[in-house]
């Protein structure tokens, strides 16, 4: 052996070297293991520590594994019309998680335990959120691929998006808007008119249907005369859930969602997509504000009003809503408003048919206040029968 070779000093710089190397590669390796294995274990042992039961935690996935599977089976069955037991069919993993360790606890979502809470008095405490222990859940992520707005805002952003919007909501706006809801409604009805066969009648999905409905409703109170650019977000934005649905069992593997998959790569051509058209649409708007012109009276045109007028009165130290931030605002309206609004709908189109009686209480009251005149807000709120069963729904 060259002594000269063991002893020259520059041999232990390069196993220094070496050793950094070697840490600056280990110390990502750590993290990923303390968030996927390490912190996942502490946490539940906590909890159990506090009496809650549950599912054990599994490694990466949690229980998405079973969700998926569950979700499957009970949804491959037709629930019978009549029957009002429907927990086990709707929500099966939280239903069986719920009967086999009780009204508070444990299940995983990926490497994150979610505490599920059944008791109603318990609900409500926990809401109230008192001493501000209670966060939203965050995927930034996959978040930005669907929309980061008021829902997921916190603290004193979330206060200023809310006043932002809260005159776009107004009762008295929103009175404007009516000829618009009654309009896309005409057209559903005349299209199921023109479906009937011989015999007078005829099959549809109306789930579907309603999905499409709400979504034209949203498009034409959203975005007016740019009504085609607003139904082109729609159909965006729908596709787009059913990829987040479908990739739901592995968005928890960390990275998932910068991996070049195909879902993936589509997800963000259709989020590139719809903030392109909502830029454009946005820009056009706020150029005709500049020169004077009307802002409309549908949901942007709102927005952006209130957003001017938010500036004008708080002064620049309270900047009001970025352009990125009225783009996430306006993807929200679709997501607020169409699962939620189609679904209600279409339960109260399946608990109409169980109840031909009450079709007919609704049908007279209707014909009996507006006959064959168009609907207005006054007469609406005159329906007393319709309302009742709408709110039992």
């Amino acid at each position: 052996m060259n002594l000269e070779s063991v002893l020259s000093p520059a041999l232990p710089w390069s196993y220094i070297a070496c050793g950094l190397l070697g840490l600056a590669l280990l110390w990502p390796t750590i993290r990923l293991l303390d968030q996927l294995w390490w912190r996942p274990r502490r946490l539940e042992r906590a909890l159990r520590a506090q009496g809650l039961r549950g599912t054990s935690y599994s490694f990466l996935l949690g229980d998405m594994s079973d969700y998926g599977r569950q979700n499957k089976e009970a949804w491959s069955k037709p629930l019978p019309l009549r029957c009002h037991d429907i927990g086990a069919h709707v929500l099966p993993f939280l239903y069986n998680t719920v009967e086999e360790h009780g009204k508070q606890c444990i299940s995983w979502f990926g490497p994150v335990p979610k505490v599920s809470i059944t008791d109603p008095n318990l609900v409500r405490e926990v809401m109230s959120n008192k001493f501000g222990h209670i966060q939203k859940v965050k995927f930034p992520a996959l978040s930005k691929l669907l929309a980061v707005g008021v829902a997921t805002h916190e603290g004193e952003k979330w206060v200023k998006h809310r006043r932002i919007l809260n005159p776009a909501f107004h009762v008295e706006k929103l009175k404007i808007m009516l000829p618009a809801f009654s309009l896309c409604c005409e057209e559903l009805v005349n299209k199921w008119a023109q479906s009937l066969g011989p015999d007078g009648s005829c099959e549809v999905d109306a789930s579907l249907e309603l999905q499409s409905l709400t979504g034209d409703v949203i498009s034409r109170t959203a975005f007016g005369s740019s009504y085609l650019e607003g139904r082109r977000i729609f159909q965006l934005q729908s596709e787009q859930v059913g990829r987040f649905m479908a990739a739901i069992h592995k968005i928890m593997i960390p990275g998932y969602m910068s991996f070049p998959t195909k879902n993936n790569r589509r997800m963000r051509q259709i989020n590139n997509e719809i903030e392109s058209i909502l830029r454009a649409l946005i820009g056009k708007r706020m150029q005709a504000m500049q020169e004077g012109g009307s802002t409309n009276n549908d949901l942007l045109g709102l927005l952006l009003e209130s957003n001017k007028t938010d500036v004008n009165e708080n002064g620049q130290s309270f900047p009001g809503m970025s352009i990125e931030e009225v783009i996430e605002e306006c993807k929200l309206f679709y997501f607020a408003g169409m699962e939620t609004t189609s679904i209600l709908l279409t339960w109260t189109m399946v608990v109409l048919s169980m109840h031909p009686e009450w079709q007919d209480r609704a049908r007279e009251e209707v014909l009996g206040l507006f006959g064959k005149h168009k609907l207005d807000y006054e007469g609406l709120n005159r329906l007393k029968t319709v309302s009742t069963f709408i709110e039992i729904t």
